[in-house]
């Protein structure tokens, strides 16, 4: 097995208690879960600072109220901060707190296992069947 395919050690040979382990995933994926929130995140990381109307648009499927929801459950959970700038109209802006963009390395690890997966299944015999 060559370096880069090396399984983290981290997940070979835990220090800490398993149970642990799923408590601390499942506290994580329960923050970041929904159809939207990653992808909210995901924008959030190409453009520091993005007005409400910009993050419709990043997203056109999602709903406004939708949208509203998965925002301030980002927010309340310190992962996006909300900015009111007090005009007319009144300017929203979002952006990532130092705890959202704490999980920078985790979109590269997920971007690096799609990559994976992808060549993993192309070279499946149903892919194959597929061509």
């Amino acid at each position: 097995m060559s370096d880069d395919t090396m399984p983290d050690p981290r997940l070979a040979e835990p220090k800490v208690p398993r149970i642990a382990c799923v408590a601390d995933v499942q506290e994580a994926i329960a923050v970041l879960e929904g159809r939207w929130k990653m992808r909210i995140v995901g924008h959030l990381y190409g453009e520091p600072v993005m007005r409400f109307s910009e993050l419709r648009r990043a997203i056109p499927e999602v709903s406004q109220k939708m949208l509203v929801q998965q925002l301030r459950s980002l927010e309340e959970d310190g992962v996006v901060r909300r900015t009111i700038h007090p005009q007319v109209p009144p300017k929203v802006d979002y952006e990532l707190t130092a705890l959202g963009r704490a999980l920078g390395p985790v979109f590269l690890a997920l971007m690096d296992w799609a990559r994976v997966r992808r060549e993993t299944l192309a070279d499946t015999p149903r892919a194959l069947a597929d061509r």
